[in-house]
């Protein structure tokens, strides 16, 4: 409504009502402290999504050690060791190795589209702050 010209004042269910409600004439410091907060709040949870995705492959390749490193001492045991022997037990521990990397991508993928959707949000803000500045100005 603000966008079309539709409504000089902004909508009850907008972040920036709550900022706006309690003083007399819009200012940008208000205006820029409402982007502020409201985009630091919508991008709190992005650096721990952020390690989740640069560490699991780490995580995963670390399993994948550990468990040749056990499978070559169990087999250190055994006279004769054949891949039928040797195989299996390596697959088991290249799983680790692909669980790290799946929640990899998934975590990646996911930070990247928040990340996104928090620049949508602060340029909206932005532009809503400029609008209703150049509302109140014209005033």
């Amino acid at each position: 409504m603000l966008y079309m010209g539709r409504s000089l004042n902004v909508s009850s269910n907008s972040v920036i009502y709550t900022y706006l409600k309690s003083i007399n004439k819009p200012n940008k410091e208000i205006l820029h402290a409402a982007s502020s907060d409201t985009v630091r709040t919508a991008t709190k949870g992005l650096t721990l999504l952020s390690i989740i995705a640069s560490t699991s492959p780490f995580i995963g390749l670390f399993g994948t050690v550990i468990g040749i490193l056990e499978t070559f001492s169990g087999l250190a045991n055994q006279q004769s060791a054949s891949l039928s022997v040797v195989a299996p037990a390596i697959s088991e521990a290249l799983i680790a190795t692909a669980a790290g990397i799946a929640v990899a991508i998934f975590a990646y993928s996911f930070h990247l589209i928040l990340k996104r959707l928090a620049y949508e949000l602060h340029s909206l803000l932005e532009s809503q702050s400029d609008i209703i500045l150049s509302l109140s100005n014209g005033e």
